[in-house]
C-alpha cells in the first residue's frame, strides 16, 4: 500500500450506490487522501463543474467516469467536458464494467487517461493495477 500527503481532488459521476460506496472504500484502504464529490449523472457533472468554475473553487484533479448512466451517459458528459478549453485537460478514468472495444475506441479518442474495470474492489487486480496506474499519471506519489 501506498500514502501521500497530497489530497486528490476527485469527481466521481456514477449512478450506482454501490460503485460509489467500492470506490470510497478502496481509495481510504489505498490510503490516498481524497476529497470525492459525487455526481449521479453527466448532467450533475457539468453543473458541479459550472459551479467550480464560477466560485473559483477547487477544480477535480481526476474525474472517475462511469460511461452508463440516466439523462447522459458518460461518453456525451466526456465529448461536451473536452470541448470547453478549462477541462480539456483534466485527468478523466472511465469506469467500466465492459471490454468494449467501441467503448474504448471512442473514450480513447476523447482522451482518457484510463479505464478501470468495476467493481473497484482491493481483490479485483485490474482494479488495483488501475488504480495505482491513475496515482502515477497524477505524479502523486
Amino acid at each position: 500500500m501506498m500514502t501521500m500527503d497530497k489530497v486528490i481532488n476527485i469527481l466521481l459521476v456514477e449512478d450506482d450506490t454501490l460503485d460509489v460506496m467500492d470506490a470510497k472504500r478502496t481509495l481510504d484502504k489505498m490510503g490516498i487522501l481524497h476529497i470525492m464529490h459525487v455526481a449521479k449523472n453527466g448532467e450533475e457533472a457539468l453543473k458541479h463543474l459550472e459551479r467550480v468554475s464560477s466560485e473559483n473553487g477547487v477544480k477535480p484533479d481526476v474525474i472517475l467516469l462511469d460511461l452508463n448512466m440516466p439523462k447522459m451517459n458518460g461518453m456525451e458528459f466526456l465529448s461536451i467536458l473536452r470541448k470547453d478549453d478549462q477541462w480539456k485537460n483534466v485527468k478523466v478514468f472511465i469506469l467500466t464494467t465492459s471490454e468494449e472495444k467501441e467503448d474504448k475506441e471512442a473514450a480513447k479518442k476523447l482522451g482518457v487517461s484510463g479505464f478501470i474495470v468495476k467493481p473497484l474492489k482491493l481483490n479485483n487486480p485490474s482494479s488495483i493495477d488501475s488504480f495505482n496506474l491513475m496515482i502515477d499519471l497524477l505524479n502523486f506519489k
